[in-house]
């Protein structure tokens, strides 16, 4: 029978625990410190271990640090009421076996006893990391923290995907500043604003009297983020007469200067894109050889909408240095608003309100957020009967139908699933002339 440490330093919930855990047919010992846990790890014979974080002296990140010391540590599973981005990268990234919030109910404890009975345990070191600031505690968001802390520390390459605006970026930094090379430097290009001129220099830098113009040495982004990481944002916008140049820096780890001999160098890729690479890769724009280099470990960031529950805790955040609040009706208009621009626009939306509302409560009529007050959202639509809220509607959608078809009527009557005639008499009703110049339909909401 198989017997699981509890370490928490509440005896009331570590009695309750124990004895769910006995009803599941295991054994249950109790420690109410880090301390009093590595008394009894020391006399063997523990199989797995369920472990509080916040506890007083020794911490329950500490206490995880000096388990996976030991080559035949039991699997850890990280258990807390307090769960945050940087707990759970750093949970992951010293061994933990998993990362849950409290309480867990019984059908989740039994799967997790389950799984880490038959689990290896996973070695970690000790990290004295500057975690990027990282908001967000939704199902999806938890995951990807949790596959942050199990790249850290490793070499392997990371392609982050996701939409404009969902946090590519931070994603990056925040495996950087969880892994053993935090305490060297992060470089990042931005590969959209690279003219192509420029690529080779930018990235494997030049000697003096390398060209015409070149009157200093230059590094370059690989020589400067020697030992640490080189981020490549957008990598998806590299012009394809540059890939293998990167390719080859990739697999032979030497870069050679304009005008310069080779040079071995040691950083670790991470790349970002808003782009389909594997449609790039079909369209002849991105090298199949350099996808499958870039693509070990992938990470795909959801947009905003589909993370609905990190909406608010964001606001907060970007409100938290203005001494603003959000009234009911903001905070309910930005859990309804699709957020096209993700993180970004939401950022946005609020530090304006911030800066233009005199009063300490952002109300929902302070957002400037699209849908405008020209084409509004059926949510803030005035009370009116039910033909005439029909009506709105199905203009609203026409004219989502034709902005998205770039003004193609056919595609947008196919979208709408109508044959394209009632279509042109859809739009004489609202007073559109069916017959003008494709495009200068009613344009779609910004």
């Amino acid at each position: 029978m198989a017997t699981i440490l509890i370490v928490d330093d509440d005896a009331a919930l570590s009695e309750a625990l124990a004895e769910t855990v006995r009803d599941l047919g295991r054994q249950a010992r109790i420690a109410l410190s880090g301390a009093d846990a590595l008394s009894i790890l020391a006399l063997g014979s523990i199989d797995g271990i369920l472990l509080d974080l916040r506890m007083p002296g020794m911490d329950g990140l500490e206490l995880l640090a000096r388990i996976r010391e030991e080559p035949d540590a039991p699997p850890v599973a990280v258990l807390t009421a307090h769960a945050t981005a940087a707990n759970t990268i750093e949970a992951m990234r010293l061994g933990a076996f998993d990362h849950l919030t409290k309480p867990i109910g019984r059908a989740d404890l039994a799967r997790l006893l389950g799984e880490m009975e038959g689990a290896r345990p996973r070695l970690g070191l000790r990290s004295e990391a500057r975690p990027a600031e990282f908001i967000g505690s939704s199902e999806a968001m938890r995951k990807i923290q949790k596959t942050i802390g199990r790249v850290a520390d490793s070499d392997a390459t990371v392609l982050i995907l996701g939409e404009t605006g969902t946090g590519k970026e931070l994603v990056a930094r925040a495996i950087h500043d969880h892994g053993r090379r935090r305490d060297k430097p992060f470089v990042a290009v931005n590969c959209a604003a690279v003219p192509a001129e420029l690529w080779e220099s930018e990235l494997f830098g030049y000697l003096r009297g390398a060209f015409t113009g070149a009157h200093a040495d230059r590094k370059g982004a690989f020589l400067e983020a020697d030992g640490g990481t080189l981020f490549l944002d957008e990598i998806g916008e590299m012009p394809i007469s540059m890939q293998p140049k990167l390719l080859r820096a990739l697999q032979e780890r030497v870069i050679t200067p304009i005008g310069g001999k080779p040079i071995p160098v040691d950083v670790r890729i991470i790349s970002a894109t808003n782009r389909d690479l594997s449609e790039r890769v079909r369209a002849g724009a991105f090298r199949q050889d350099l996808f499958y280099r870039l693509h070990v470990v992938p990470i795909d960031l959801p947009p905003l909408r589909a993370r609905i529950a990190d909406i608010l805790p964001l606001a907060e955040h970007f409100l938290a240095s203005s001494g603003k609040a959000l009234a009911a009706d903001a905070a309910a208009r930005l859990i309804q608003h699709p957020w096209p621009g993700n993180v970004r626009e939401l950022r946005n939306v609020l530090e304006r309100a911030a800066v233009l509302v005199r009063g300490e409560r952002i109300t929902a009529s302070d957002l400037a957020l699209a849908p405008s007050a020209e084409n509004p959202s059926p949510f803030d639509w005035p009370e009116e009967d039910l033909p005439s809220a029909l009506s709105r509607l199905e203009e609203l959608l026409i004219r989502r139908a034709l902005a998205r078809s770039h003004g193609n009527r056919a595609e947008a009557a196919r979208t709408l699933g109508i044959h394209r005639q009632l279509l042109y008499a859809k739009m004489r009703r609202y007073g559109w002339n069916p017959s003008e110049a494709k495009g200068e339909e009613p344009a779609e909401e910004s």
